[in-house]
């Protein structure tokens, strides 16, 4: 089910929406992310650098940059960074540039980040996002995912499910939230928020243009 606008040939310009998902570690944030990118290939991923180590499952560029402490300080210092947080004792930030090429292109960019990472954008560039944040039906259910995830140490998924209820704290942030206790249900739900994102009024400056051409515009009788 893709995120899609009404079908029509009129094409009006519009500014691209970033659309941010964050949850506590295994409440499916990733899954549903990477469900969106398969099924709209007009969404971009924003690639984020890391410092901690890549999982077995990850490639390095697609899922993130894995780079230094280093040389995550000197894109941080140098303003390389649109946001950044730590979590789990790693650095995680967004490059800037590729981001503001896309937005000034109007496309839509996707944004797999803690809530650190949002405040930061909604603080610089409220008007452009769409927050979702995705909470587990339990946090049973939670701990059974990571371990089913099977990627983390015992030690990393208790830090993982003590650090899960200051995360679930900033839940009142978002735009939206979406307790996802089915996959299938918690997917169609954020692509009826980006549907309904992608024609909001404020978005599309060309409406401007369009309806002062409707206006003037004279029937042909």
């Amino acid at each position: 089910m893709s995120p899609v606008t009404p079908s029509s040939s009129v094409k009006i310009a519009r500014r691209g929406l970033m659309l941010v998902l964050s949850s506590p570690s295994g409440a499916g944030k990733s899954t549903i992310a990477r469900n969106l990118l398969e099924d709209d290939p007009t969404l971009g991923i924003s690639v984020s650098v890391t410092t901690r180590a890549k999982r077995p499952s990850e490639i390095a560029g697609k899922h993130y940059h894995f780079i230094s402490i280093p040389q995550f300080e000197r894109m941080r210092e140098s303003d390389q960074l649109l946001e950044w947080a730590e979590v789990h004792g790693n650095f995680y930030g967004t490059p800037r540039e590729p981001v503001e090429q896309a937005m000034s292109e109007g496309k839509d960019m996707l944004f797999d980040i803690d809530w650190q990472g949002a405040r930061q954008l909604q603080e610089k560039m409220k008007a452009d996002v769409v927050s979702i944040f995705v909470l587990p039906p339990s946090m049973t259910e939670l701990q059974s995912r990571l371990h089913r995830r099977a990627e983390d140490t015992e030690e990393v998924i208790r830090t993982r499910l003590h650090n899960s209820r200051s995360e679930i704290e900033h839940w009142r942030e978002y735009d939206y939230v979406i307790v996802n206790d089915d996959l299938d249900n918690a997917f169609r739900a954020v692509s009826n928020i980006v549907g309904a994102e992608r024609i909001r009024r404020d978005r599309r400056y060309g409406l401007f243009d369009f309806v002062e051409q409707l206006l003037t515009e004279e029937p042909k009788l």
